[in-house]
């Protein structure tokens, strides 16, 4: 049991750190969209660069922050009947969303785009468009990342659940 728990603090640890540091990219990504618009609108200039440096940002705190959601619970549930059960219950219900749906889909996810993540590093990837960042690649990298940090969210969801499992009477 103790495995399981220092296992699953650890975890936790690592979602919760990078939850922060994702968090300090936020004002950034505010001011720099703040900056765009105020180049397009104000003084109706255009930066290709700072468009998609927005993009970055906003993918970099979507993608890598979702293992720091799962964490805190925020992903979206549709709990009609979750929220009535017990704690034992519940646990059952998370174990087996975790093994049979979040697990196999960050596997899938983290298989199907490594190639494609592989290539675009391959060709070091660039913006399509002239004075954009110049690196596109980077960009798809997020999508390994994201299925191996909410994979590994997800073992730490899983261990809470099997913690309660195990010290909870089986009657419930």
């Amino acid at each position: 049991m103790r495995i399981i728990t220092a296992l699953s603090s650890t975890l936790d640890a690592y979602s919760e750190s990078v939850g922060r540091l994702l968090a300090w990219l936020l004002p950034l990504l505010m001011l720099n969209t703040c900056v765009v618009v105020f180049l397009r609108y104000g003084l109706e200039l255009g930066s290709t660069y700072l468009q998609e440096l927005s993009t970055y940002l906003h993918a970099t705190v979507f993608m890598l922050g979702a293992g720091y959601t799962l964490k805190r619970d925020g992903h979206v549930r549709v709990d009609v009947l979750y929220r009535r059960m017990s704690p034992y219950r519940q646990a059952w219900v998370n174990a087996i969303g975790t093994l049979v749906f979040l697990l196999p889909l960050c596997g899938y996810v983290l298989i199907s785009s490594w190639d494609f993540v592989q290539h675009a590093w391959l060709i070091r990837e660039g913006s399509a468009e002239p004075g954009g960042i110049p690196a596109v690649y980077a960009l798809k990298a997020l999508i390994p990342l994201m299925a191996v940090n909410l994979a590994l969210q997800g073992i730490s969801e899983f261990c809470k659940s099997l913690a309660v499992l195990l010290e909870a009477p089986a009657h419930d």
